[in-house]
């Protein structure tokens, strides 16, 4: 039996994640593959509860509270990983929008060194492939609040804050060799 191949997209918001994985999507399908469209949001059994952690700390940062939403990331991580991805049908081709990759966006005072081996340690499953998707933090950051559902974002309020995220994502993907 063939594992399926598990592909995770990830970087900062805007950057043409989502339209990404609905045309590749659509080319696999085209092809007559079996894809597994999957966003780690959607299938969090404990968002809300992280949430109202990541809306803390963008109130109050600090290292021990960040520290609570990676462990509580790579918690549902894990859960996932064991409950979703572990489910899925021999040979499809499963595609998650987000992942940990993303938390080198996100987080600012963690290293994401850090972050990775926490997700290592709770088994969260370790993708096939990483593709990173940036754009220049100018033009993410507008598609992203033209968009029907605006920005969306609790960590990212400024255009100066989402170039943060832009450049520690692309480190992040220099350092770990993602596509």
């Amino acid at each position: 039996m063939n594992r399926p191949l598990f592909v995770s997209l990830d970087g900062p918001k805007g950057a043409g994640k989502t339209t990404l994985l609905e045309a590749v999507t659509k080319v696999l399908r085209a092809d007559n593959q079996k894809v597994i469209r999957l966003c780690e949001k959607k299938s969090d059994p404990s968002r809300g509860e992280t949430m109202a952690l990541v809306n803390q700390l963008v109130r109050d940062p600090n290292r021990d509270l960040e520290w609570e939403v990676c462990e509580r990331f790579a918690d549902s991580r894990a859960w996932i990983s064991r409950h979703v991805l572990d489910k899925q049908p021999p040979g499809s081709i499963i595609l998650i929008d987000r992942w940990y990759p993303s938390d080198a966006a996100f987080r600012r005072i963690i290293p994401f060194a850090h972050i990775l081996q926490l997700n290592i340690d709770r088994n969260v499953r370790v993708p096939d492939l990483h593709v990173g998707v940036v754009t220049a933090p100018e033009i993410s950051w507008g598609r992203a609040a033209a968009r029907r559902r605006g920005l969306g974002s609790t960590v990212t309020q400024t255009l100066e804050e989402h170039s943060a995220c832009t450049q520690a994502f692309e480190r992040a993907m220099a350092d770990n060799d993602w596509v």
